[in-house]
């Protein structure tokens, strides 16, 4: 994802600058390290559900404040430094967007996304 095209591309909708006050991205990529034992990692595979990922989406959009948010989540495998996760959060009030935000993060790798950490023996 190309994140000043995907805001700019958001930006073209007319009722963005009556609603939007902030825009919150979430970047995430491959650790070159795991949580378990920091072994160093070689490779990620990774398998979103991206039918999941659409319906918390959406049950995310029908909070107060919010106007827009875009997922890409990317599928196969990676290596320590390859984007995996795009999320953006365009909202009113950060009182309204950071929490979104860090939720709809939680819920998307807990319930839509699994991995297995190819590890160095």
């Amino acid at each position: 994802m190309d994140i000043s095209k995907t805001i700019a591309k958001m930006k073209e909708n007319p009722a963005f600058a009556e609603n939007v006050g902030m825009v919150l991205i979430h970047n995430g990529v491959v650790r070159a390290w795991s949580r378990k034992g920091k072994e160093h990692v070689e490779s990620l595979e990774v398998t979103p559900d991206l039918d999941k990922i659409e319906a918390i989406r959406q049950e995310f959009l029908k909070k107060e404040g919010i106007f827009d948010i875009i997922v890409e989540a990317k599928s196969g495998r990676f290596k320590p430094g390859d984007d995996l996760l795009f999320i953006v959060v365009a909202g009113d009030l950060r009182e309204n967007v950071k929490p979104v935000l860090a939720d709809l993060l939680d819920r998307i790798k807990a319930e839509a996304v699994s991995k297995k950490e190819i590890v160095s023996a």
